[in-house]
């Protein structure tokens, strides 16, 4: 049954998917940020360890257009079209990083440690 329905929606998702991600990229160039920004430390604990692995300067490329894009949001108002242009949103800066910690993740669960960077709540 699922592969019926695989089979007849995969056409519709092919035609969708690109303008989807077309939006998505107009969306994130308003504000000049790329994808991999919206990525919460505090939500996946592998993006706060991926984040750490990261250059110092990359970081803080990274905080910077977050902060620029909270204070454009804030005062309603969206980078020049000129800049909006110059934007990369899919360029991807902690692919590699976070797909190696989410693999030591993966062995660490199948031998059976924790994670070193686990919450534990009282």
């Amino acid at each position: 049954m699922s592969r019926a329905l695989a089979k007849l929606f995969d056409p519709l998702v092919a035609w969708m998917a690109p303008r989807y991600q077309a939006v998505v990229a107009r969306e994130l160039r308003k504000y000049g940020l790329r994808y991999e920004d919206l990525y919460d430390p505090q939500y996946d604990l592998d993006v706060d360890e991926a984040l750490k692995r990261l250059p110092q300067e990359v970081v803080d490329a990274r905080n910077q257009r977050l902060k620029r894009a909270h204070d454009l949001n804030m005062k309603h108002s969206e980078l020049p079209k000129e800049l909006q242009q110059l934007q990369t949103p899919y360029e991807f800066y902690m692919k590699d990083t976070l797909d190696l910690v989410k693999l030591e993740t993966e062995e660490r669960v199948a031998l059976g440690t924790g994670k070193p960077y686990e919450r534990h709540f009282p």
